[in-house]
C-alpha cells in the first residue's frame, strides 16, 4: 500500500513537471503559475491574520482573562520570548525584516528564498504581534508570499527574471490578500520591490494581485482592516492644508525612519539575546502599560479616530478621564505618534517578527487626526477629522516607504475613498518630496543601498548589482615564483597557451605578472637563462579585484585602468585573472535576461 501510494505521487509530479515542460517556452504557463500564487499566497495571508487574531483572543481573554491590566506588562515580553524561542530553536533563520529579506534575495541570491520563509512568519508574527508586539503583519506576510512564489518559480526551473517575476506576483497576492487591495498589492511590488514594469510582467501581477482578493473576499469578507467610508467629499478650499499636512507628514516619517533605525542599531549592540529580548519586551510592556492603543498593529484606535462624530468625547473612550479635556488629548495623540515608533523599534530589536506598515499607517492616522482637531482649535475651522486621517496615513506612507502610489491606492481601496484622491494624492506626494530632501532612499532600501547591492528600475545598474562575475575568474594560468630563472619561464611558456604569467611567492601572494611581450626578445638567447631572474622582468598590474567586489566596482576599475586583464585576489593571495572581454560578455548575456519580453 505503501510503494502504491509513493508511486501515485511520483505520478502526479512527473504530469506537473510534463506541464511545465509543455508551457515551458509559452507565456501561458507565467498566467498558470501566478493564478496558483495568487491562491496560495492569499490563503497564507488568510491564516495569518485569522492566527494573530485568534492568539490575541486566547491569550487576552483566556488564559490571562482575569489577570488585570498590569499584566499587560507581562504579555509582549511572553510574546517576544515564544518568537525568539522558535526562531532560534526551530527556524534557525534570520527572518526578521520581511521586506528587506525580500530585496536581498532579489539582489543576491537570484530572487532564491529558503522555503521556511512559507510559513516560518506566519507562526513567528503571530506569537509576537497576538502577544501584543507593536509591529505589523504586512512585511511577514510579503516575505511569505514571495517565498511561495520563488519556490514554485524554482519548482519549475524558471529563469532568473521569471522567478523573480512569480516572487513579485506573490508579495503582490500576499498584500492584496491582507488589504484586499489589488491594485495596492500590484503598486507596492513595483515601488517597494522595484519589479520592472513591463507588458510581460503586468498581466501576471495582475492575476495574482486580483485572485488573492478574491480568495481574502471569500473567506474574511469585507471586514479586514477598516470597515469605513468616506462621506465627506473633497472641497477646494481645504487643499492648502492638505499640502501643510504632507509637509507635516514628510516630517514625522522622517523622524519614525531615523528613529526606528537608531532605536535597533542600540539593541544589535546587545550581546547577548536574552538580555536583549527582555530590554526590548520590558520596554514594550510599559509603553503598552501606558498607552493601550499602542498594543498589537493599532488598526482599532485608527477606527475609533475615523468613526468618530464631531463634538464626541474621543479622548475618554481612548484614554480614560485622564484624556478628557482638549489639550491633554492632544498631548496623548502627540505622544502616540512619539512613542509608536520607540514601541516598534524596540519590539523588532528586542527579538520579535513584524513589519513597519501598520505602524506606519497607525503614526500617519494619529497624526493626520491630531493636525486637523490643531487647525480646526486655533483657527475655528472644520476640516473633515476622517478625511484628514486618511490623508495623514497616506502621507506618512509615502514617506516612509518612499512609494506614493502605493499609499494612494491602498487608502483609497481598503476605506473606499476614492473621493479623497486629490487630497491623497497630494499628501502624499508632497510628504515624499519633504523626506527626500533628507532621506535618499526609505527604510527598506537604506542598508542595502549603502552595501550597493539595492536592484533598481535602472537596467544597467540592475545588472551590475546582479553580476555575478567571481565564476568569470580564469584560474588556469602557470604560474611562476619570483625568484624562477628566465629558463624556468620558458618552459612554463613552451606547457601554455597563455601571454600572461602570474608571479606569485611561496605563499600565494601575487608580486607581479609577466607578459610575454616583455620576454619575447630574451627568450631566444640561451645565455640569458640563468642570468635573469622573474623578479628582473616582472611588472606590477595597474590595479587588483577582490574575489568579494561588487560587480559595479569590477567594471569601474577595468574603465578607470584601461586594462584588459586584472588580477583577482583574496584576502591579499592569488586567485586568478579577470579579462574585459568576459565579465563583458556576462554582462551583455545577463542584461538580455533581465531586458527580454
Amino acid at each position: 500500500m505503501q510503494i502504491t501510494r509513493i508511486s501515485l505521487n511520483r505520478s502526479i509530479i512527473r504530469k506537473i513537471r510534463q506541464l511545465g515542460s509543455f508551457f515551458s517556452d509559452q507565456q501561458t504557463l507565467l498566467y498558470l503559475l501566478s493564478f496558483v500564487v495568487g491562491i496560495t499566497s492569499a490563503m497564507a495571508a488568510v491564516i495569518m491574520k485569522n492566527a494573530i487574531h485568534y492568539t490575541h483572543v486566547l491569550f487576552t481573554q483566556g488564559i490571562m482573562k482575569d489577570g488585570g491590566g498590569i499584566l499587560s506588562l507581562a504579555y509582549p515580553l511572553a510574546g517576544i520570548f515564544l518568537t525568539v524561542l522558535f526562531v532560534k530553536y526551530v527556524v534557525r533563520d534570520n527572518i526578521s525584516h520581511g521586506v528587506s529579506r525580500v530585496l536581498y534575495a532579489i539582489s543576491r541570491r537570484k530572487s532564491y528564498l529558503k522555503r521556511h520563509n512559507n510559513w516560518s512568519s506566519i507562526i513567528a508574527s503571530s506569537l509576537t504581534i497576538g502577544f501584543g508586539g507593536s509591529v505589523g503583519a504586512e512585511a511577514p506576510i510579503a516575505l511569505t508570499g514571495s517565498s511561495i512564489g520563488s519556490t514554485i518559480g524554482r519548482y519549475f526551473n524558471l529563469n532568473y527574471k521569471n522567478i523573480t517575476l512569480l516572487l513579485g506576483c506573490g508579495a503582490a497576492g500576499a498584500i492584496s490578500g491582507i488589504f484586499k487591495a489589488p491594485i495596492g498589492g500590484i503598486l507596492f511590488t513595483l515601488e517597494v520591490l522595484m519589479l520592472d514594469l513591463t507588458m510581460s510582467s503586468i498581466v501576471p501581477l495582475l492575476i495574482s494581485s486580483v485572485t488573492a482578493a478574491t480568495v481574502a473576499y471569500f473567506f474574511m469578507g469585507s471586514d479586514v482592516l477598516f470597515s469605513f467610508q468616506v462621506k465627506e467629499g473633497f472641497l477646494l478650499r481645504n487643499l492648502p492644508y492638505y499640502l501643510i499636512l504632507g509637509i507635516f507628514s514628510g516630517f514625522v516619517a522622517f523622524y519614525f525612519t531615523r528613529a526606528t533605525i537608531g532605536i535597533e542599531r542600540l539593541f544589535r549592540k546587545i550581546g547577548n539575546i536574552y538580555i536583549r529580548m527582555l530590554a526590548g519586551g520590558t520596554t514594550l510592556g510599559i509603553l503598552i502599560y501606558i498607552f493601550p492603543a499602542l498594543y498589537g498593529e493599532g488598526y482599532g484606535t485608527v477606527m475609533s479616530l475615523l468613526k468618530a462624530e464631531p463634538g464626541s468625547d474621543i479622548g475618554v473612550s481612548l484614554f480614560g478621564e485622564v484624556a478628557s479635556g482638549f489639550w491633554i488629548f492632544m498631548l496623548f495623540l502627540a505622544a502616540l505618534v512619539f512613542f509608536k515608533v520607540i514601541a516598534t523599534a524596540s519590539t523588532n530589536g528586542a527579538g520579535g517578527v513584524g513589519g513597519i506598515v501598520a505602524p506606519t499607517l497607525f503614526t500617519g492616522g494619529v497624526a493626520g487626526y491630531l493636525f486637523s482637531n490643531m487647525i480646526n482649535h486655533l483657527f475655528g475651522l472644520s476640516l473633515p477629522d476622517s478625511s484628514f486621517t486618511l490623508a495623514g496615513m497616506a502621507g506618512v506612507f509615502a514617506a516612509v516607504l518612499h512609494a506614493p502610489l502605493t499609499a494612494i491606492f491602498l487608502i483609497a481601496e481598503i476605506t473606499e475613498g476614492y473621493g479623497l484622491f486629490i487630497p491623497l494624492i497630494v499628501t502624499s506626494t508632497v510628504g515624499f518630496i519633504t523626506i527626500r530632501g533628507f532621506q535618499k532612499h526609505s527604510i527598506y532600501h537604506q542598508q542595502l543601498a549603502a552595501s550597493g547591492e539595492l536592484i533598481t528600475h535602472d537596467k544597467d545598474k540592475a545588472v551590475m548589482t546582479l553580476l555575478d562575475w567571481s565564476n568569470e575568474v580564469e584560474k588556469d594560468l602557470l604560474t611562476v615564483s619570483p625568484n624562477d630563472t628566465l629558463g624556468d619561464l620558458v618552459k612554463q611558456i613552451s606547457k601554455s597557451n597563455r601571454n600572461l604569467f602570474p608571479v606569485v611567492d611561496e605563499f600565494n601572494i601575487l608580486e607581479g605578472v609577466v607578459l610575454l611581450d616583455d620576454v619575447r626578445d630574451k627568450m631566444f638567447n640561451h645565455d640569458l637563462y640563468d642570468k635573469i631572474t622573474i623578479r628582473d622582468i616582472m611588472t606590477i598590474p595597474p590595479s587588483y579585484i577582490d574575489i568579494r567586489e561588487r560587480g559595479d566596482v569590477v567594471l569601474d576599475t577595468f574603465t578607470r585602468t584601461g586594462a584588459w586583464n586584472l588580477p583577482v585576489l583574496d584576502g591579499g593571495q592569488y586567485v586568478g585573472f579577470i579579462s574585459k572581454s568576459r565579465i563583458f560578455s556576462a554582462y551583455r548575456e545577463l542584461l538580455k535576461q533581465v531586458s527580454e519580453e
